[in-house]
């Protein structure tokens, strides 16, 4: 049986505006960094109030990422969607979606990482 989810690894094009982006549109630290037997540079990302990491991976000689839309996106919770929101476009990161409130109502929206992943951000209705 599976105890729990560890990390979720993400391939990316380059991995140091990768990285850039999480820590500085998201708040993310860099738990550990290092370089695979097969050359791959790996960076995991710590995320808060979880033990789930975020791997970050960068293949040399291998083919260009292109993330298909809608394929695969992370969510993260922000206490106040349009406090964050502000906070990130003033670093210059804007929302690509949202905010739309949900039938639940909760608010959510979406900021763009590169390689075209999407990153969900959700307020939680109170």
């Amino acid at each position: 049986m599976v105890k729990k989810l560890l990390h979720t690894r993400m391939r990316v094009n380059d991995i140091e505006r990768t990285v850039k982006f999480y820590q500085d549109a998201l708040g993310l630290k860099i738990a550990r960094r290092s370089v695979s037997p097969r050359g791959a540079q790996v960076v995991f990302l710590a995320t808060p109030n979880s033990e789930e990491e975020i791997e970050i991976c960068q293949l040399p000689n291998s083919p260009s990422v292109q993330v298909q839309p809608d394929l695969v996106h992370l969510a993260f919770e922000v206490d106040d969607l349009m406090a964050f929101a502000a906070a990130a476009a003033a670093r210059g990161f804007r929302l690509s979606d949202g905010p739309t409130k949900t039938g639940s109502g909760s608010v959510i929206a979406f900021i763009d990482a590169p390689e075209g992943y999407e990153v969900e951000l959700i307020q939680r209705a109170k």
